[in-house]
């Protein structure tokens, strides 16, 4: 295990994921978690992220003790300015600031830096550097305008370093990321998709022993993996509860459904709430207003179907699909405990008194997709793209109507369908239609047309953060549109986005 004290850097979670890629265990902590926290997790090793924050202007600061707990710790350009800065040195903004790759000197191959090359290719973001070591250390990296790029007390198993190794570019981060937590923390490796999955089924039969268990599926993944896992834990004292509102993908209710059985699962509750929802969102324009009677009415249908349909059943936990990067960001599991995740953290009635159960919550996305696969489920879905909470509710502009659901449903499923059949679909980290609230004319046959508008999204994305637009072969674009206007009443125009996330957001709504 290596815990990663996180001081806001925008690549904790990528220092993580590097360390997890390498088969072994990564928790991320708050930079300030107390000496017991980090304990608690009997780390082998400790990881100090970098920040956007400065040791000089009252910057976040870890426990002072961390450096007497006898294990070794890594700085990585923050954490390395605030190494120094703890233990003695001097810490000094300067005029030139390093952004991009740089080629560093590598002055000691020891430690960290063993195996590199003289000169290697690095990645810095920084304007702080150390300037002054503390006692015990010697330098081993430095580049024209950062004399002290890496330093070491090897003695007491410190390093620091002023570069990013855990972005792919610094050409041999892995390198030095597995030189840590091998060769310096003696790691043992505790993390692969199939132990995984043994360990949390072994954990969810210890923790819920013989009790009953309720999850919402959402036909996303998270749900999806969550329940299966809880099935393979528990059996039939599952009870899954499938909400259709009437606003979810095409087949998207037959394809989990028959998934969740193919695994044997029998008791599933598909309840039809469609009518409800659709005749509560009828005049509805505003975004967050379509957001709210979504939210409430799903907490409503839940809560209903606990008290008749699962009445007869001891339910004794609530089932959710949180991941490893929600809990980091909410601070703590029990800060998303009464709150269903998929379906904007609307909060659930306290009477239930529902313990919260989560079986996914130390995993990323693509590691619950590669849980998924270990557990058999379809390919197809355990790599769908992300679908919101609110479903096509959101990607209709301005007022749901069933017409404009229809259109929107079908323009949806060819857009994925074409994208699938040119192999296009998974390069892709989200894609959808959407459909904008106006007609405009068009011919077709000879004949004058009145129709709406489809916009198509794909976007390229690491975390949904940021995104920038998804460059697939113009011919292919082509294609989509043709297929759409043609199978899809309703529609004589396709437009494609190609907006970036910053200024305009992934979805329309």
């Amino acid at each position: 295990m290596i815990v990663v004290l996180n001081f806001g850097g925008q690549f904790a979670h990528l220092i993580a994921r590097r360390v997890r890629d390498l088969g072994v265990k990564a928790e991320i902590l708050h930079g300030d978690a107390s000496i017991e926290e980090i304990q608690a997790l009997n780390p082998v090793g400790i990881i100090l992220s970098g920040s956007p924050h400065s040791v000089l202007e009252n910057g976040p600061l870890p426990d002072k003790r961390v450096f007497e707990l006898g294990i070794p710790v890594l700085g990585i350009c923050y954490g390395h300015q605030l190494m120094a800065h703890l233990l003695g040195g001097k810490v000094q903004n300067k005029e030139n600031k390093e952004f991009g790759k740089e080629v560093v000197s590598i002055k000691k191959k020891t430690g960290i830096l063993k195996g590199l090359t003289v000169k290697e290719t690095v990645w810095f973001s920084h304007g702080d550097q150390a300037t002054k070591l503390p006692k015990g250390f010697v330098v081993t990296a430095s580049t024209k305008t950062c004399a002290h790029a890496g330093f070491a007390d090897e003695k007491r198993r410190f390093f620091g370093i002023q570069f990013h190794p855990e972005v792919t570019h610094t050409i041999h981060g892995k390198k030095i990321i597995s030189n840590f937590i091998f060769g310096i923390c003696k790691a043992k490796k505790d993390w692969d998709m199939k132990s995984v999955a043994k360990n949390i089924i072994a954990d969810l039969k210890k923790e819920i022993g013989d009790g009953h268990v309720v999850v919402g599926i959402s036909g996303g993944v998270d749900s999806l993996v969550a329940a299966t896992l809880l099935y393979k834990a528990i059996g039939n004292r599952l009870h899954a509860v499938f909400v259709d509102t009437g606003l979810l993908r095409k087949g998207e209710v037959e394809s989990v459904s028959k998934s969740l059985r193919s695994q044997g699962f029998k008791n599933l509750h598909v309840i039809d709430a469609s009518e409800m929802f659709l005749s509560r969102l009828v005049g509805v324009t505003e975004p967050e207003e379509k957001r709210k009677i979504i939210g409430h009415s799903f907490v409503e249908v839940f809560e209903k179907a606990l008290t008749e349909e699962l009445k007869a059943f001891p339910i004794a936990y609530l089932a959710q699909g949180t991941i490893y990067p929600d809990r980091v960001e909410s601070a703590s599991t029990s800060k998303h405990a009464s709150k269903i995740k998929s379906h904007h953290n609307l909060t659930l009635p306290e009477r239930m008194k529902l313990k919260i159960v989560e079986p996914v919550k130390d995993l990323y996305k693509d590691e619950v997709r590669r849980v998924g696969e270990e557990l058999g489920l379809p390919h197809a879905l355990v790599w769908r793209h992300p679908f919101p909470g609110p479903g096509l509710a959101i990607r209709i502009v301005g007022e749901i109507t069933p017409e404009r659901l229809v259109i929107l449903r079908e323009a949806d499923a060819v857009f994925t369908e074409e994208l699938k059949e040119a192999g296009e679909y998974e390069k892709i980290w989200q894609s959808f239609a959407a459909l904008l609230p106006l007609k405009v004319v068009g011919v077709m046959g000879d004949a004058r047309t009145y129709e709406y508008i489809i916009a198509l999204r794909a976007v390229d994305s690491i975390d949904g953060m940021s995104a920038d637009w998804h460059k697939m072969p113009h011919e292919l674009l082509e294609k989509i549109s043709s297929a759409i206007v043609g199978k899809v009443r309703g529609v004589n125009r396709v437009l494609y986005d190609v907006t970036q996330k910053p200024p305009a957001t992934i979805e329309y709504e």
